[in-house]
């Protein structure tokens, strides 16, 4: 009896290490009626991260109307102001700067560089984000300083490696440009050029850059032979095996939320706090805003500090669990309680090889072709 206990005993172990290792049945053609059918209820549940906050989440989805603040309503005439504000070198000190400079519509409204350059060619600390439909976000910025597309539009006029230009000054640079007058009068009901008008108008035009449908949106609203098996495939695994879901919901494919991804840099010289330079909160050490998916395949290179060429670097780190160093080095000196602490969410996904071209497949569904944009002429 002993003789056989052992080669049942190993027979079951084998069974065992197969069912673990053969990846869960997945019926294409069922997911792809459920995915494709127009209604959100009926799709496979999200599989959320316990720190996922479940009362909060909203699932991907089609991006709704624009919202505009009451503060700032929307006029065609204004749009139409922030537009050629947008694109106006005039107001960097330097008068060969504008918004337009790192964020250019035909690469994605960035400027598709590891790090955008400003005032003398000076480089920045970050990446270029896309404003690409920043009017649903609830912040700006990598770390989220600003609070509106009207408190942003400040920043970059100001920063001295970007635009380095006093705002009074570069208020009063416009003010005396009288092609300008007319433009203001009709946004705003009369001829006078000040900060916050300036500020509106351009918060106004960067809430009309948005995303045409792309594929993802026309394959969940019922066009279900737009998604190749793959892309079906690829879907249901960013809202499942691959964890994507935590932190890129809500039709934005963003949460809007704060996350250290373990891309601080700790101790090297390109070393980024990110949030914590904002909130001087220690719990921020690291935290960058999750950034939208939406036309992502147009705005390389990836992450805060665009050390990621490929979107394939991207999935690979966190298919790894996206593994930062554990800086000992530091333990008991002064820079101890600076640490960074990586976001409990991010864990190893055991992708194998085709589930991560399946990932790949449905996220470049998100992005749509670059258009071109007719650059207004500049008032004199």
């Amino acid at each position: 009896m002993k003789k056989l206990i052992f080669p049942i005993l190993f027979l079951l172990s084998l069974t065992a290490y197969k069912s673990v290792e053969q990846p869960d049945y997945i019926d294409i053609q069922e997911l792809r009626k459920l995915y494709s059918g127009g209604d959100v209820t009926k799709w496979p549940a999200a599989a959320l991260h316990e720190n996922v906050d479940k009362s909060k989440f909203q699932d991907i989805g089609v991006l709704p109307a624009v919202p505009y603040p009451a503060y700032n309503p929307y006029s065609k005439e204004k749009e139409s102001l922030g537009k050629i504000l947008f694109f106006d070198p005039r107001l960097s000190n330097s008068g060969q700067i504008a918004c337009a400079s790192c964020h250019n519509p035909e690469l994605g409204w960035t400027d598709n560089l590891t790090r955008s350059f400003g005032h003398d060619r000076q480089t920045g600390k970050r990446n270029s984000m896309t404003i690409l439909n920043s009017a649903y976000a609830t912040s700006l910025f990598w770390d989220g300083r600003a609070s509106s597309l009207e408190n942003q539009a400040q920043f970059p006029i100001g920063d001295p490696l970007e635009m380095n230009e006093k705002l009074t000054i570069a208020v009063d640079k416009i003010a005396k440009i009288k092609g300008y007058k007319p433009l203001f009068e009709a946004a705003f009901g009369d001829k006078k050029v000040s900060l916050q008008r300036i500020q509106y108008a351009i918060a106004t035009f960067e809430r009309s850059i948005n995303s045409p449908k792309s594929k993802f949106d026309n394959f969940i609203s019922g066009k279900s032979d737009a998604y190749t098996d793959a892309q079906v495939k690829g879907l249901h695994l960013f809202r499942t095996k691959a964890q994507c879901i935590n932190c890129h919901n809500t039709p934005y494919f963003s949460d809007n939320q704060f996350h250290n991804d373990g891309q601080t840099l700790f101790g090297t010289k390109n070393e980024d706090f990110g949030r914590y330079n904002v909130t001087k909160n220690k719990e921020d050490i690291g935290k960058f805003r999750t950034p939208t998916l939406r036309e992502v395949a147009n705005t390389k290179p990836w992450m805060h500090h665009g050390h990621f060429p490929s979107l394939l670097d991207v999935v690979e780190l966190y298919n790894l669990g996206n593994p930062s160093p554990v800086q000992k080095k530091y333990l008991g000196t002064a820079r101890d309680t600076l640490i960074p602490k990586s976001d409990p969410m991010l864990r190893k996904l055991d992708l194998s090889k085709e589930e991560i071209i399946d990932l790949l497949a449905f996220i470049e569904t998100l992005s749509t072709p670059t258009r071109r944009i007719m650059v207004p002429e500049m008032p004199k």
